[in-house]
């Protein structure tokens, strides 16, 4: 088992031990949250069953042939296939499809090995596969070709068929521990240790998401400010809540590049340049003396002292709101980044206020989440974090994310001052 490279698995890893030395599945559903190490899993379960070292205990070995081509993705009989395009799905592909899709894989699995006798097809966020392409991949489910196993990585069971899942073998995978995901970010070489703790922490013990955001630094940046522009907003004014959190997630496309595929980014990743109190810079002119006021991540400018009327009081102003012209797909992963960031926020905020500060996500904020957390009921906490969570629910419905950011902004707990 050298080849293997999961870490913070042990009972999936005993299983996969078993499936090596055994008889693997035809068809495994590894099911977990993103980031948590599913796609490693499968490619050390593809490296084991085509490994070909003499003794199947020693299996996947690390250093034949198979297994190199295996680490670099170039093994002939093993297949990959994940969302694609602009709305991330699986598709159900074929002749005359802009994009590969379930229909090639089950081409590609019906030649006969190039290698070996075994075969492994890999279906990353199997979830996101469109019905189309559950009802083209059902029937290989049924009656799969001689020596392949199918691999379905998936954040979430539910989206998928019940055919589909009974036709499974099932491991489910949790978080990792901090101190195995720092040991892969050291691994990796891509964080010192006071970072690496960081990370581990703030990825929720989700190793691939610790990586990402190791590796994008400008997203790292835009979370600590989107962290204080919403701790700030619980003593702000119903419309300043609902400029600054559109404005938030119209600049939030720089969280993408975390949700993109290895080796790829977006086409723009740059953060917004933030000042030490966690402010995007503005080239405005300053405000007037006696007046308090900031900008916020995506550059619209809300003041603490507006008085009653003042422009754009009852409604967010225009450069607030996600614009119009950009798809649906990516406001809506926007809008889910902020709402899983202010989730981390929520939390934090009531584990300060029941002296949980050990298990804070992100101990850098201690102090301003302890002061405002003192000042914010804690019903009203606990409540807004069910809503949150139901917020997550709607954006994977297709809710307009405008509509949910909104009705977040206007849910957030408001500290005892500002509520009176």
């Amino acid at each position: 088992m050298d080849g293997v490279r999961t870490k913070g698995h042990a009972a999936a890893l005993g299983a996969l031990t078993a499936m090596i030395r055994g008889r693997a599945p035809h068809a495994l559903l590894l099911v977990g949250p993103a980031g948590v190490g599913k796609t490693t899993l499968a490619r050390d379960l593809a490296a084991g069953l085509l490994c070909t070292a003499d003794d199947p205990t020693d299996r996947p070995c690390g250093s034949c042939r198979a297994c190199h081509l295996v680490a670099s993705g170039g093994h002939p009989d093993l297949h990959d296939l994940g969302p694609e395009g602009p709305g991330r799905q699986v598709v159900i592909g074929g002749p005359g499809s802009r994009a590969r899709g379930i229909r090639d894989l089950v081409s590609e699995l019906a030649l006969m090995p190039v290698e070996a006798g075994a075969r492994v097809a890999i279906i990353r966020s199997a979830e996101r596969m469109n019905d189309d392409a559950q009802a083209a991949l059902l029937k290989t489910l049924e009656e799969p070709p001689p020596g392949v196993t199918l691999i379905l990585c998936a954040d979430a069971e539910e989206p998928l068929l019940p055919t589909i899942r009974s036709r499974c073998s099932r491991v489910r995978l949790g978080p990792v521990g901090t101190r195995d995901v720092e040991a892969i970010l050291a691994e990796h070489g891509v964080a010192d240790p006071a970072l690496a703790a960081r990370l581990a922490r703030i990825s929720g013990g989700r190793p691939g998401r610790a990586l990402a955001w190791a590796n994008q630094p400008d997203a790292l940046r835009y979370r600590d400010e989107l962290t204080r522009v919403l701790l700030d907003l619980t003593s702000a004014r119903a419309s300043e809540r609902l400029a600054a959190v559109r404005s938030a997630a119209a600049g939030a496309s720089v969280l993408a590049a975390l949700d993109a595929p290895q080796g790829t980014a977006p086409e723009s990743t740059a953060a917004p340049a933030v000042s030490s109190r966690g402010r995007r810079r503005s080239s405005a002119a300053p405000p007037a003396e006696g007046s308090r006021s900031g900008t916020v991540p995506g550059g619209s400018e809300v003041s603490a002292d507006a008085g009653e009327g003042a422009a754009g009081d009852d409604e967010p102003t225009d450069d607030a709101i996600l614009p119009a012209r950009t798809p649906a797909a990516e406001r809506r992963s926007a809008a889910a980044a902020v709402v899983a960031i202010w989730s981390d926020v929520a939390r934090d905020l009531l584990l300060s206020q029941r002296g949980l500060a050990a298990s804070l996500r992100d101990p850098r904020l201690l102090e301003e989440a302890a002061g405002v957390g003192a000042r914010i009921d804690e019903a009203d906490l606990v409540a807004f974090i069910d809503r949150v969570g139901h917020a997550a629910v709607l954006l994977a419905a297709n809710v307009g994310p405008e509509l949910v950011l909104d009705d977040l902004a206007l849910a957030w707990p408001a500290t005892r001052s500002s509520a009176a």
